[in-house]
């Protein structure tokens, strides 16, 4: 089981920047690895939308709606992803929900599993 939380939603103008945290934790204390980090958004009723992942070894892949304006960063060691969102837009106003995959507690795990945070409100004004 892993814990995922998240911090950094808030209320921000049109143009504005914001960061969004999120760090993963078990209750043993053991997390060797993640495979995949990354945010998810959406808006009550409609579908979740992937707005930036990062994978060891490969290129962080962003939404076409975010490019330019976001940008992920993940610390291995710390078991954490941040997203940095620059020039905000009325549109991005969603709640955003930190996702882990690929779980590995121990070294000899293989990797497994998907776990979501509970998501944190970022809401842009015009």
């Amino acid at each position: 089981q892993v814990r995922l939380v998240e911090s950094g939603g808030g209320l921000v103008q049109s143009g504005d920047s914001l960061e969004l945290s999120c760090a993963a934790s078990t209750p043993s204390g053991r997390l060797f690895d993640i495979e995949i980090m990354g945010w998810y958004r959406q808006v009550p009723g409609s579908q979740l939308e992937l707005v930036a992942l990062i994978r060891r070894g490969d290129p962080a892949k962003y939404a076409d709606s975010v490019k330019g304006r976001f940008s992920i960063y993940r610390d291995f060691d710390k078991k954490t992803v941040d997203l940095v969102m620059n020039s905000l837009k009325p549109e991005d106003t969603d709640v955003y929900y930190c996702t882990a995959t690929g779980i590995r507690e121990r070294a000899v795990d293989p990797p497994d599993g998907e776990y979501w945070g509970r998501g944190t409100q970022v809401t842009v004004s015009s």
